[in-house]
């Protein structure tokens, strides 16, 4: 009997808070092994439960499920120093493969990134190496991690784990890192990351073809944010972002994020390409301060139009909504939809 696997994408320009609503799903779900996909260090994925933060920036979300398998797939950066405090900090080593085909960040990628003019101020790179590593991975130059001996403990067929694991049964989840507007072929070219980061190439970054995707759940931020130049054609002036306290930091980079409201056409147009069977909105309660902890028929009348608003935009449902910080802090309808 086939399993059943899930894509967590982002729709704007990241900070959806795809993390939190992937450690939510490996909770709820019984997730028995998620992989990481997307990009390398520079994307930080942040969760938090029962008081405790998580920063991520190598290690799937559903690292807060003890039970669950993590694994990277070939499609994402690895900075070796990262990846091993990471998984040493979370004691998590026993659970953890890496793909061997995966790209690894080398010094000489991170410099390029901090000094090359272009990066640094036009495209107002991380500074985390991807871009130039994906460059020499096109050039067929570039480190695998099968090539790096302190990597050779994690090492494992990532693509073949999870079809494994689909075929027999077991329930997968897949967690991208950028969100779709950051896409070089979608996004808002030049000022995106260095390679897709639609659902289906989520899928193909760890191995799984389009038809062993189950459900695809593409995640909003109510107040779409982003970090560094490029078009953002809502967003608000900052004296109106410290007047609604809309002021956040990016999660790797700690660099102030820029803040607008929702582009329901934009919204529209990554729902399009990724094809969610489901949307998550986030942050509900940076709009609506009192919908915490609230079913969905006792949420105000604005957040139920803005809900509404979003899945005509979307042409898919609103199944989750994030309602607060905490992993748990979500209003799940999946049951009622």
């Amino acid at each position: 009997m086939a399993g059943c696997c899930t894509v967590v994408a982002g729709g704007q320009w990241g900070d959806e808070a795809k993390g939190k609503i992937s450690a939510y799903l490996s909770l709820t779900d019984g997730i028995d092994v998620a992989a990481r996909a997307g990009l390398g260090p520079g994307a930080g994925h942040t969760v938090v439960s029962a008081g405790t933060t998580l920063k991520l920036r190598q290690l799937p979300a559903a690292v807060i499920r003890p039970q669950t398998t993590l694994l990277l797939g070939a499609g994402v950066m690895v900075n070796p120093a990262v990846f091993l405090a990471e998984v040493a900090d979370l004691g998590a080593g026993r659970r953890v493969g890496l793909d061997p085909r995966a790209s690894i960040i080398d010094e000489v990628h991170r410099r390029t990134d901090r000094e090359d003019p272009h990066l640094t101020t036009t495209i107002g790179s991380t500074g985390s190496g991807h871009g130039p590593c994906l460059a020499d991975r096109a050039l067929r130059r570039g480190r695998l991690a099968g090539e790096v001996a302190d990597l050779a403990p994690y090492l494992a067929d990532v693509a073949e784990l999870l079809n494994q694991a689909l075929d027999d049964g077991r329930k997968v989840l897949i967690e991208g890192t950028n969100g779709f507007l950051l896409s070089v072929l979608y996004g808002t070219y030049p000022h995106t990351v260095g390679k897709d980061s639609t659902a289906a190439t989520i899928a193909a970054d760890v191995g799984l073809g389009p038809t062993r995707i189950d459900r695809v759940v593409l995640a909003f931020k109510a107040f779409p944010t982003r970090v560094g130049g490029g078009s953002f054609p809502t967003e608000l002036p900052r004296a109106e972002i410290e007047a609604r306290g809309f002021l956040e930091q990016g999660t790797v980079t700690g660099r102030p994020r820029r803040v607008g409201t929702f582009d329901f056409a934009a919204a529209g147009r990554a729902a399009r390409i990724n094809a969610p069977t489901d949307i998550a909105l986030t942050f509900l309660d940076r709009i609506d301060p009192d919908c915490r902890g609230r079913p969905f028929d006792r949420l105000s009348r604005a957040a139920r139009a803005f809900i509404d608003q979003v899945e005509d935009a979307c042409r898919a449902p609103v199944t989750l909504i994030g309602t607060g910080p905490d992993t748990f802090d979500i209003l799940d309808r999946r049951g009622e939809r």
